[in-house]
């Protein structure tokens, strides 16, 4: 069991839920990607996936080697502090590029979308400095915190069976981190209550 929830854990980590994300859209709902054109749209997330994972992941393995932390697991919350206010800064300067280089605009879904992924880091970093809460948790539910609202905007109900998944994933996700003994159960109700409660707020007050 500890095995299957590793693999959950490491398939479903944080970093690549904004990756997951536009992937679902450039699938099934592509003008969740306003205004890129349907041929960069995959190049836009491989630089995404570059980006908001690999280069994070990069970062926390050389605190690692430099003996900054203890693990890449982050485990002791007082380690994760440094790296997710890093992690939090990358995600703000990646969204004002974008915004800036790029030509996108505030009202372009893209850059909307952007700014709840943002806002869910933010979110995430704050915490983390009071209290360890599952970062697990609050990705996968701040996940379907932006699906679920877009079903009624879906042609055909594109997304209702992705956010059923969603669902199910996120269920699965919370039971693997208290399988794995990294999070009481408290830490992941909080995480998940604050990260549906960042992306679905973000939802409302942006679209």
């Amino acid at each position: 069991m500890n095995f299957l929830a590793k693999v959950i854990s490491y398939v479903f980590h944080p970093l690549l839920m904004v990756t997951y994300m536009f992937s679902l859209f450039a699938l099934y709902f592509p003008l969740g990607l306003d205004p890129l054109k349907i041929d960069a749209q995959w190049t836009f997330i491989l630089i995404i996936f570059g980006f908001t994972f690999l280069l994070p992941a990069v970062n926390i393995g050389l605190l690692k080697l430099f003996g900054s932390i203890k693990s890449v697991t982050l485990v002791n919350r007082r380690e994760r502090i440094i790296p997710f206010i890093f992690i939090a800064i990358l995600y703000l300067v990646i969204t004002y590029l974008f915004y800036s280089k790029t030509g996108v605009s505030f009202n372009d879904n893209l850059f909307k979308f952007l700014l709840i992924a943002d806002a869910l880091v933010v979110i995430s970093a704050i915490a983390t400095m009071f209290y360890k809460v599952s970062i697990h948790s609050l990705a996968a539910w701040g996940f379907i915190g932006i699906i679920v609202p877009l079903n009624g905007l879906s042609e055909n109900g594109a997304l209702f069976y992705p956010s059923l998944a969603a669902i199910v994933i996120t269920g699965l996700v919370m039971s693997s981190r208290l399988q794995l003994q990294v999070h009481s159960a408290r830490e992941v109700m909080i995480g998940g209550i604050l990260g549906l409660a960042t992306s679905f707020a973000g939802m409302v007050v942006l679209f």
